[in-house]
């Protein structure tokens, strides 16, 4: 028997597969990044002005535009402490809440 399946739906099985620890859930997350964030992050990595950090969050919150993808603990840190700063330009603030209401609320 045939079995109809693309190049990409099999590699992303068999990451799932490889990445479950056996007894471990895989952390899901049900909120997503806006389209308004998602466009502002994809301008923000191609804009030669933007710092490091804006395009550390743009590429993060891109990452759970349209997916489950959940902040990783670093990259909530970086978020978190842009967020507490008052030198932090509007932009990143934008980026940071967004990949910071994607985090792990356990952490």
């Amino acid at each position: 028997m045939l079995f109809k399946i693309t190049v990409r739906q099999l590699s992303l099985k068999l990451a799932a597969l490889i990445s479950r620890r056996p007894g471990a859930a895989m952390p899901t997350n049900s909120k997503q990044t806006s389209p308004s964030v998602a466009s502002t992050a994809g301008k923000t990595l191609q804009s030669p002005s933007a710092s490091s950090l804006q395009k550390s969050l743009a590429g993060s919150a891109l990452r759970q535009a349209g997916t489950p993808a959940q902040t990783g603990a670093a990259t909530e840190g970086k978020a978190s402490r842009a967020l507490d700063s008052a030198k932090s330009a509007p932009l990143t603030r934008t980026l940071a809440g967004s990949v910071v209401s994607q985090s792990n609320k356990k952490r």
